[in-house]
């Protein structure tokens, strides 16, 4: 456990930290005062670990294995016995290993940290979570693809999965949200059609993680409520540079309340420290070849460096009056409330430090619910959130084996457990006493109701009506928000739109769904229409598109660029035997310090020879080859000084691509000393190129290209042009670079 940190002494402030957020160390038991901390759940867990370090084979029933090579045979060359337990007990788990999927969800990677609240919302909630401030509540964080298998790659165009386990004196609560704030469907009735819609499709099992096929669009049609989701799913929100530069969002409209019984709406966000940021369709589809675990790795690495990924916590807060005044019902999922018309009030922030020590046990075997309340906080009446509190219990029944499954060491929580559930499969505990029911005087009469004042409590909402299946009269416009995203975007993000329009219904076969999702479109914006109609060889209809909007700055990911951090941030460089040692080092070290990753891309990977000045210096690693790394996998490119380097490395095609590659997709791009010669072989932008050449130190020939003449490690200039080259890292793309007329 550990002390309770300083609190914020104003009101929704950052608080600032020195260096990167390193593992709290463990203090005695002593000082608990009742309250869950960021440490309460890994020593929870110390008690489930198992290493091997110093032990002794054995087969489940503890017996020691002397032979695990061979079976039992009748002689050398005969048949296997059946009385060979071992065998038959190896076989048999490893048979059993597997336990189905998620059905949506499948894929993801999570990592355990802590929420620390730096704003009470007493005046809203009894909810301790969110009133105790400075304290640490251990979370467990899982995010994941949506449609895909857990086979397939992390870079396909999809949502994301952002759940939160927050493991609370009080009981688990859990967050169970997405990257985007809306989703597709307003009923739960819709959610097996949709699901069916987007998955391969059933005759041949094709396109796999992938939404550009005729059944998923096909559903767009008959169902316009999509459209503002689609617009989402269309952007770069689709394609994340990394699981640590995403925002997360609740979806839905839930309630807090307070020790009076009184509730009020509220929206949860998750807002990057590093800001939101993401891929390009093209850079997207090349890293899923090139490494399909990119953002799982990446967060994996991340964690393991120190670089310990942080989110503040924003909410907004809504009376039911001023529900009454918006433009839009809180209780359809398909809509937002701009930030602009209800500010975000920043409460907290979540560090995730720790990975999993194993995937299954924790990661995979992780249960989240969206009626994993506690008290303070409630749900609203939205039909999707309504569906969804039935169907995410029932999977877990299926997937991890029946109704214990909340015993799984990763969904224990850490407060205290009393109740009358008892047997099934699985059962852990080893219940004592005669009774097992409620109320009762065999046991004690316990265990006993809890006091009205700590337990949980709904929401007094009066509720009354006739019994129907009807869409509230509130929830039919389809196309305003809609609009409003698109007219909120920036020329780059309303581009890439358009063109993942194109590609997503280029690839459908039948022209009458892809004239209906056009009619679709039009209705929200005839430009856009015009765009999409000209990639899929379409004239769009005439329509009637939404009127006058004001745009939500909030909307676009070039106004969260996050705080400029190069933390984890992967840069390679470009060398070859007989690159400039000195003038390495000193980008290198320089880059390091704020927080990058810098590695070496060489015609060979292992050793590297350096020379400097005085002749032959200590030899470098080259981390990977130019066989093994594209620059896909990279967030910028340098190209080292050294002639005898750089004139290997011009005459190398592969190089020439890896630059032009980078430039095409936004990257920052530096070169200093010779390196100069192989930005002007590369040619990135045919003969402007060779003009570009030959800028001062820290100099942009164009917009996230950099070059300097210094070579010298002690040279002044290399260190202006290191501290300007990493600043447009931080910007993370020279995104109107990418502009049609800018694209090689």
């Amino acid at each position: 456990m550990t002390e309770t940190t300083e609190q914020h002494e104003t009101t929704g402030q950052r608080k600032t930290d020195t260096g990167p957020h390193r593992a709290p160390a463990h203090v005695h038991a002593d000082q608990r005062d009742g309250t869950a901390r960021e440490d309460d759940k890994q020593r929870q867990l110390d008690g489930f670990r198992v290493g091997a370090e110093g032990a002794t084979l054995t087969t489940d029933q503890g017996v020691p294995v002397a032979h695990d090579d061979d079976s039992l045979k009748a002689g050398e060359r005969g048949p296997t016995l059946m009385e060979d337990f071992q065998l038959r007990e190896k076989l048999t788990h490893f048979d059993h290993e597997r336990i189905p999927e998620r059905v949506v969800h499948a894929r993801g990677a999570g990592a355990y940290g802590y929420f620390e609240l730096y704003d009470s919302l007493a005046e809203y909630t009894r909810a301790s979570l969110f009133t105790k401030t400075g304290v640490r509540t251990p979370v467990f964080v899982r995010f994941s693809t949506v449609g895909g298998s857990r086979g397939s790659a992390d870079t396909v165009r999809d949502v994301r999965g952002f759940a939160v386990k927050f493991y609370t004196d009080e009981g688990n609560f859990d967050l169970v949200g997405n990257n985007m704030p809306v989703f597709f469907i307003q009923d739960g009735m819709k959610f097996p059609d949709f699901v069916h819609a987007v998955k391969p499709e059933p005759h041949n099992e094709i396109p796999q993680a992938s939404s550009a096929h005729d059944t998923l669009w096909d559903f767009v049609w008959q169902q316009p409520e999509t459209m503002h989701m689609m617009m989402w799913l269309m952007s770069d929100r689709a394609v994340p540079r990394s699981f640590r530069m995403m925002q997360g969002f609740g979806v839905h409209t839930f309630r807090l309340v307070d020790a009076q019984g009184r509730a009020t709406f509220v929206k949860f966000h998750w807002l990057p420290r590093l800001g939101v940021h993401s891929l390009a369709w093209d850079e997207a589809q090349q890293v899923a070849g090139a490494d399909p675990d990119f953002n799982r790795r990446d967060l994996w690495d991340s964690i393991e460096a120190g670089h310990f990924p942080e989110w503040e916590l924003g909410l907004q807060l809504i009376s039911e009056d001023e529900a009454r005044a918006l433009d839009v019902d809180l209780l359809d999922p398909t809509k937002l409330v701009p930030e602009e018309r209800v500010p975000l009030r920043i409460v907290g922030r979540m560090v995730l430090d720790r990975n999993p020590e194993n995937f299954f046990a924790e990661t995979e075997q992780a249960a989240f619910h969206l009626g994993n309340l506690v008290p303070g906080i409630d749900v609203s009446e939205d039909p999707l959130l309504q569906a969804r509190l039935f169907s995410y219990l029932d999977t877990q029944l299926i997937r991890l084996g029946g109704p214990n499954f909340a015993q799984i060491p990763v969904n224990r929580p850490v407060a205290d457990v009393h109740n009358n559930q008892r047997d099934g499969y699985h059962q852990m505990r080893v219940h004592q006493g005669e009774s097992s029911y409620e109320r009762n005087t065999v046991g004690g009469g316990r265990p006993a109701q809890a006091d009205p004042s700590v337990g949980y409590d709904s929401a007094p909402v009066n509720v009354e009506g006739t019994k129907l299946r009807r869409r509230a009269g509130s929830f039919s416009d389809h196309y305003t928000q809609a609009a409003l995203f698109w007219r909120s975007m920036s020329e780059v993000e309303q581009e890439h739109i358009a063109a993942a329009f194109g590609f997503e219904l280029g690839k459908v076969g039948r022209v009458e769904i892809r004239e209906g999702v056009l009619e679709h479109i039009a209705r929200v914006d005839t430009g856009l229409a015009e765009r999409v109609g000209s990639w899929i060889g379409l004239k769009p209809p005439e329509a009637e598109p939404v009127g006058p909007l004001t745009a939500s700055r909030a909307l676009s990911q070039r106004h969260r660029p996050g705080d400029g951090s190069l933390c984890a941030r992967k840069i390679a460089v470009l060398a070859a035997d007989g690159l400039s040692g000195a003038s390495f080092e000193h980008v290198r070290r320089e880059l390091a310090e704020l927080g990058a990753d810098v590695e070496i891309v060489a015609p060979h990977a292992g050793e590297v020879s350096s020379e400097d000045s005085a002749g032959p210096a200590k030899p470098l690693t080259a981390a990977h080859s130019l066989l093994t790394a594209k620059s896909v996998i990279f967030d910028a490119v340098l190209v080292a000084d050294g002639r005898r380097s750089t004139d290997v490395l011009r005459a190398r095609p592969d190089v020439a691509e890896f630059l032009r590659q980078a430039y095409r997709h936004g990257k920052a791009i530096g070169v200093w000393g010779s390196g100069r010669d192989v930005l002007a072989a590369a040619r990135l932008n045919g003969e402007q190129r060779d003009a570009a050449v030959g800028h001062g130190a820290g100099t942009p020939a164009e917009e996230g290209v950099l070059v300097a003449d210094g070579s010298a490690a002690e040279d002044a200039a290399l260190s202006e042009f290191t501290a300007a080259f990493g600043a447009a890292v931080g910007r993370h793309r020279a995104w109107d670079r990418t502009l049609p007329a800018k694209t090689v």
